[in-house]
């Protein structure tokens, strides 16, 4: 017989459900954030989607890598050209670390922006969006589903600059779709370049990467390949930075408002936050870089040992 007297052992919290939009294959730190998530218990990686370029390849490498983990990811090619037609940066050497890509199954019963839409509206509230590339398929997937917005529980977005005026990559690459996003109203968290750009990831941290089994191997090659294309052999986390904000916001202090995203004059896709205490927006501020640093790599390291 139980005791009726004992004290029932607590409950351990559900995973968070997440989907990932992602252009990986260019910059190394997609890579590393989809490490950072599958090594994380406290989140359960629903799919992702692809956006930017050649999705298709992206796509693939995507797959690549999960199953390397060995975890069995949905993933679905989205958007290859963005809403401003700008042109794509593409530096060639997405993906040739890699044999048999082509041989990498996707999901080819839904499109990207059915992915997004269904999967949030199937749990009103419940699911989060992460979002480490440009916003084509989020903004696709706002104007196809004017729920959307309401339905996502958190959108955590790699993006824009707040410490000054001058545009990032992601909103830059297409600002139209930014501004639609945050114009949405959606409850987001985002990570901006000002924030990213405190860390590094070099030296003893890639050795311990690539020592993690065979996913660890291939994000070594991953970060061979950027680090060739930049001449620097160091990697800025940038999307890890911006899923640590989702696993671990205690590390954290927030700034709240809204976005606007610029869409013409000199520099489309800079952004501004107006501060507000009822704002939809929260936007990364104080963290310890050593401490984030180091539990970037460690889950990392985790995922690798999944393998």
């Amino acid at each position: 017989m139980s005791d009726p007297t004992s004290t029932p052992a607590p409950s351990t919290p559900e995973p968070a459900r997440i989907l990932l939009d992602t252009d990986i294959g260019t910059d190394v730190d997609d890579a590393l954030a989809l490490g950072v998530l599958l090594g994380s218990p406290e989140v359960r990686l629903l799919g992702c989607t692809t956006v930017y370029g050649d999705t298709v390849l992206r796509a693939r490498l995507t797959r690549r890598l999960a199953g390397l983990a060995g975890h069995d990811v949905p993933v679905v090619a989205g958007a290859a050209a963005t809403l401003t037609e700008r042109e794509v940066f593409w530096p060639g050497h997405e993906g040739r670390a890699h044999e048999g890509l082509a041989d990498e199954r996707l999901r080819e019963d839904v499109d990207a922006v059915g992915l997004l839409t269904a999967t949030v509206a199937a749990a009103p509230g419940a699911v989060d969006v992460v979002a480490i590339g440009p916003l084509t398929n989020i903004a696709h997937a706002v104007r196809a589903d004017p729920a959307f917005a309401a339905n996502v529980r958190r959108l955590y977005v790699m993006g824009g600059r707040f410490d000054r005026p001058e545009p990032e990559h992601n909103f830059q690459s297409d600002p139209e779709a930014a501004r639609i996003v945050f114009a949405s109203g959606v409850r987001a968290v985002v990570c901006g370049l000002e924030a990213t750009q405190r860390l590094r990831i070099a030296g003893r941290d890639i050795a311990r990467i690539t020592a993690a089994g065979g996913f660890g191997a291939a994000l070594g090659d991953e970060i061979a390949a950027w680090c060739g294309f930049t001449g620097e052999d160091w990697s800025v986390p940038h999307d890890p930075l911006t899923v640590l904000t989702l696993v671990r916001p205690d590390l954290f202090g927030f700034r709240r408002g809204a976005v606007d995203v610029s869409v013409a004059g000199a520099d489309p896709g800079t952004s501004v936050l107006r501060p507000d205490p009822d704002g939809p927006v929260e936007v990364a501020a104080d963290f310890d870089a050593g401490a984030a640093t180091e539990e970037i790599v460690a889950r990392i390291i985790a995922a690798g040992a999944g393998g």
